[in-house]
């Protein structure tokens, strides 16, 4: 497995996560697997947040690794804050609240990467600013971040606090390209030109920070898969014919065309099946041509100019 560096951190981390969203449902002895599996394909950095499985992935996830100094060191894990029932709270009073309660699931002492999950509209960055800053000088987390956010929520964080922040997790797959697709469309009237999320692929690029990629396989906004989707025959295709000439999957290919961009950009996958995860993981030995880059673009109905 390929390593990068993670944003401005002094962290070097696996170009494949392991995102932890459904391991609640999991039981402890699949989780082992799982977990196991991943770190022997050097998949050594576990991503989490307080509400998925309402918290439970998280204590699985603990009590799977069989948590404890030892294998914390060898581990990088990065947990998520924000999202409540039917709100956003990004007031300082949550942060730590629920900072503290996924370090308890967790058995852990300290989080690698702390992010704020998804823009709370009500935000009050000096409220995070004091959050992050007591978290940071007590020891519990090291790094900070955001998930789902554009460049000016980012500046206004930016404003006040005190740590970098070094990730910013996003929506990216080859059947959902916002970030990457309005820029080939600069100066037409096409709606491809359309700017959405106030060009953050080019921002975090000019302030080096990573972005990781959720949902690599997915169509629309949670909508379905589009591996083996009647509804993406040529981008099916496509994929198996690269697949067969590097010897990887069509779910591998898919992965290694985000691995390919030059904003080197983290993957975060979801799957808890260990031979797909194995067979995933080879995407990090795949370079893709420019040219296939963009067969593989076009062929899930992105269209060049």
């Amino acid at each position: 497995m390929k390593r990068m560096k993670l944003g401005t951190s002094d962290l070097k981390v696996p170009q494949i996560a392991l995102g932890c969203m459904s391991m609640n449902k999991l039981s402890k002895p699949e989780a082992a697997k799982v977990i196991e599996n991943a770190l022997e394909h050097g998949i050594d950095f576990f991503d989490h947040a307080d509400i998925y499985g309402s918290g439970d992935s998280e204590s699985i996830f603990a009590e799977a690794i069989e948590m404890s100094p030892s294998v914390r060191e060898k581990i990088t894990i990065q947990t998520k804050t924000g999202i409540r029932d039917g709100y956003y709270d990004f007031s300082k009073e949550h942060i730590l609240k629920s900072a503290d309660e996924s370090l308890k699931r967790l058995k852990t002492d300290y989080l690698d990467v702390f992010l704020l999950h998804r823009p709370d509209a009500l935000v009050e960055p000096e409220e995070v600013a004091e959050a992050f800053t007591t978290l940071f000088e007590s020891g519990k987390v090291r790094h900070f971040g955001v998930s789902n956010h554009n460049p000016m929520q980012i500046e206004l964080l930016k404003k006040y606090l005190n740590q970098e922040l070094v990730v910013n997790q996003l929506q990216l797959s080859v059947t959902n390209t916002n970030m990457m697709r309005q820029g080939l469309y600069v100066n037409t009237p096409f709606d491809y030109a359309l700017n959405r999320d106030g060009s953050i692929l080019d921002y975090s690029r000019l302030n080096d920070m990573t972005i990781q990629a959720w949902s690599p396989f997915r169509y629309g906004y949670f909508e379905g898969f589009f591996i083996n989707h009647e509804d993406f025959k040529e981008l099916n295709i496509k994929l198996q014919e690269i697949g067969e000439k590097y010897g990887v999957t069509k779910s591998a290919v898919a992965v290694a065309w985000i691995l390919r961009h030059p904003a080197k950009i983290q993957t975060i996958v979801g799957t808890m099946t260990p031979e797909r995860l194995t067979n995933i993981a080879k995407a990090s030995t795949v370079e893709l041509t420019r040219e296939e880059w963009y067969e593989i673009y076009r062929s899930a109905g992105n269209q060049v100019l």
